[in-house]
């Protein structure tokens, strides 16, 4: 296939490319050159411009056509309606990635793709924060539907991607500090779940959609995964042993007590009473052919890749700290020696 990938050297994107590059696809780009723009050489055709500006989207405008357009870094509806005119008559499908973020009500469970979708209270608003991040995913998706039609528009809603160069450093925190091994504060109890998916897994189920001419809308996550089930993986993985690197779980209502933030200080947990404590139905995708590698394999690969970063002061800047972390666990231990 002749692919068109907007974005591509990030992390799902680069992960596309890498994965479609195996299959012998022709692969073009069109990016801003601000990240790692060289990342894949000569592999790749890539097209230097900003998507946001008519005179730079006009360069794939050529006569050039492609099987497939994907759309890894749509975030506005006014630029991604841009794209989606511009490429409209150039592509058999326009993939874009959505993300579960579109739901309005996560206080259920199986969140399914006929669910209700969140909406803006100002529908005009371009400003990406996160209370407007999924009304606007929702909206760029609209926008691509009215401008290909349903016919040729594959929507992917993924929830919580993971794996090896994930830039937000949430899922990557469990590994590395297991890793560090001692005491480790643990959420909730050893039935606190998790829900994510492979950058991997997505990308090389994503390409299966495009090449068998597949469209419609999908979610596209993991299986829950119990915290009793993700800890032990990652000191497998980082080669401890038990007394090695100790798991310490802290109830929800102490935490929420103390101001830990989850998602955030406590990445990929939410505490089961939260209004956004639902989970994903990922029936549809797994009836299409999405499949999970190992939990084992994700954490091991996960953990490999952070070893050969260098951390700087934006590593894992927003999740607990050492002394924040020790200091609570001593005063969780407090509360049990009254």
């Amino acid at each position: 296939m002749r692919i068109l990938i907007l974005g591509g050297t990030i992390f799902v994107g680069r992960h596309l490319v890498a994965d479609a590059l195996k299959k012998n696809h022709d692969v073009t780009l069109f990016h801003r050159g601000k990240h790692n723009p060289g990342l894949f050489g000569g592999a790749v055709e890539t097209i230097t411009g900003d998507r946001a500006v008519a005179d730079d989207l006009a360069k794939l405008a050529n006569g050039r056509e492609w099987d497939a357009v994907i759309d890894t870094c749509g975030y506005v509806p006014r630029i991604v309606r841009m794209s989606a005119d511009v490429l409209k008559d150039s592509t058999r499908t326009y993939c874009f990635i959505s993300t579960v973020s579109v739901y309005a009500d996560w206080s259920v469970n199986d969140v399914n793709e006929d669910s209700a979708l969140a909406t803006l209270t100002d529908p005009a608003t371009e400003e990406v924060t996160g209370e407007t991040y999924g009304g606007l995913k929702a909206l760029c998706e609209r926008a691509v539907r009215d401008v290909c039609g349903d016919s040729r528009t594959l929507i992917v809603r993924p929830g919580y991607i993971v794996g090896p160069h994930d830039p937000s450093d949430r899922f990557t925190y469990w590994p590395h500090r297991v890793a560090r091994g001692g005491d480790i504060l643990a959420p909730g109890d050893e039935n606190t779940a998790a829900q994510f998916v492979d950058v991997r897994d997505l990308a090389e189920w994503n390409l299966r959609l495009l090449e068998g001419g597949v469209t419609g809308t999908f979610n596209a996550d993991g299986l829950p995964v119990r915290f009793a089930e993700l800890l032990p993986a990652c000191r497998t993985a980082a080669g401890l042993t038990e007394a090695a690197a100790r798991f310490v779980y802290v109830p929800e209502p102490f935490l929420s007590e103390q101001g830990v933030e989850s998602w955030q200080m406590l990445p990929i947990f939410t505490p089961k009473a939260a209004e956004d404590a639902g989970c994903v139905d990922v029936s549809r995708a797994v009836a299409s052919g999405l499949t999970f590698r190992p939990l084992a394999e994700t954490v091991a690969d996960t953990l490999a890749w952070d070893k050969t970063r260098t951390e700087d002061a934006n590593t894992y800047k927003n999740t607990l700290t050492a002394d924040r972390e020790y200091s609570l666990l001593a005063a969780f231990r407090n509360t049990e020696n009254r």
